[in-house]
């Protein structure tokens, strides 16, 4: 065997454990059937813009360790991340703080704004929520969840909210005062230089192939290797023996458009179910003063889709179904010798990036102190 490690998939996850690996003396081959490295936080060049090529991604973290790890590699800009919500034309802020509730209803104060709510959210108050709309109502009200959640939530799952479960919201930030940004974390930035080149720079001093499949012929990529660092799709890996678990996938269309300001914020979340995509990234607002004399604009369009033959996978569906399933392919996970699975797609489970790059981390730190 001619490397001690392969790490299948070289997004985010893999990177960090690479890097980790060529510290400890490890050799290390890398490979990802995309074409490309950077998995889902490829940042790419279009019309002299930093374009996030599958959704918008910023770091944010409270993680001082994992921030200053990634700062190793890449310029963190500092961003504060504040969308909008478009219903039917007219504009609110996000996450719901003051701002949104006088856009909501007129000028009142944080205790007006939050009697209203309670007084909404009290039609559920006698019973624990069935479904996720209930969910939503009892922590939000009912004007905020007829605007500003359903129609994003029932495009985004392709179900309506009432048969989707309640967990699937567990809370919604709502804030009584003025303090904008929709992240918390003490940390937050977008790398001046793309996600594409911070990934290159974990990546240095690993082998590299892409364009190469490690499910095509797992006989092959298993002998060169001492141990597998896997971080595709936990069901694929088993062959779906047990049934395949279901994810949603995205689809992006980039526009590059004339003018220098298209909608004013890096995105916009569409809540109407009158348009077909959820949100409107607009890439220039990421790095603002990066591009004062780029004279036009490039826009995403992202839609929320069921899997068809040929898509990525991107985020998990997880129902009990779905979540039962998934748990009996970890415990299965768990016993493999040669295999550590991990990742949104091997864990099936939603991670924001800091998440990632900690868990990574963590078993790197494991293996490797």
């Amino acid at each position: 065997m001619g490397y001690d490690y392969l790490v299948v998939g070289a997004g985010l996850y893999g990177a960090v454990f690479s890097r980790r690996a060529r510290e400890a003396g490890q050799k290390v081959l890398v490979i990802d059937k995309r074409p490309h490295i950077g998995g889902s936080i490829r940042t790419e060049t279009l019309a002299g813009i930093t374009v996030h090529r599958y959704g918008a991604h910023i770091f944010h973290t409270d993680n001082a360790a994992v921030w200053q790890f990634v700062s190793r590699f890449a310029r963190l800009v500092p961003y504060c991340h504040e969308p909008k919500a478009n219903y039917r034309g007219r504009l609110y802020s996000l996450p719901f703080t003051m701002h949104t509730f006088r856009e909501m209803w007129g000028d009142v104060t944080p205790a007006e704004a939050a009697a209203i709510i309670a007084s909404q959210r009290n039609e559920n108050a006698a019973r624990e929520p069935a479904n996720l709309e209930e969910q939503a109502v009892a922590l939000v009200g009912r004007d905020i969840y007829e605007k500003l959640v359903r129609g994003y939530t029932e495009k985004q799952w392709g179900r309506p909210c009432r048969e989707l479960p309640a967990f699937l919201i567990r809370r919604l930030p709502v804030r009584f005062n003025d303090v904008r940004g929709y992240f918390d974390d003490r940390f937050q930035g977008i790398p001046a230089e793309g996600y594409t080149a911070m990934t290159a720079a974990m990546l240095e001093g690993c082998e590299i192939r892409t364009s190469e499949d490690y499910l095509a012929d797992r006989g092959f990529y298993g002998r060169l290797a001492e141990r597998i660092f896997y971080t595709g799709p936990l069901d694929a890996f088993y062959r779906c023996d047990l049934g395949a678990l279901a994810y949603r996938t995205l689809r992006f269309e980039h526009k590059v458009l004339d003018v220098t300001d298209h909608q004013g914020c890096a995105v916009v979340n569409y809540t109407g179910t009158e348009v077909p995509w959820t949100r409107i990234i607009e890439h220039r607002h990421f790095l603002p003063e990066a591009y004062t004399a780029v004279p036009r604009t490039v826009v995403t369009y992202e839609y929320s889709e069921g899997m068809t033959p040929g898509a990525e996978p991107c985020y998990p569906v997880n129902d009990p179904v779905n979540e039962a399933l998934a748990e009996a392919y970890r415990r299965r996970a768990g016993n493999e010798k040669r295999v550590i699975m991990g990742g949104r797609l091997g864990t099936y489970r939603y991670l924001d990036m800091d998440d990632a790059a900690a868990l990574s981390l963590g078993i790197a730190d494991r293996l490797f102190r």
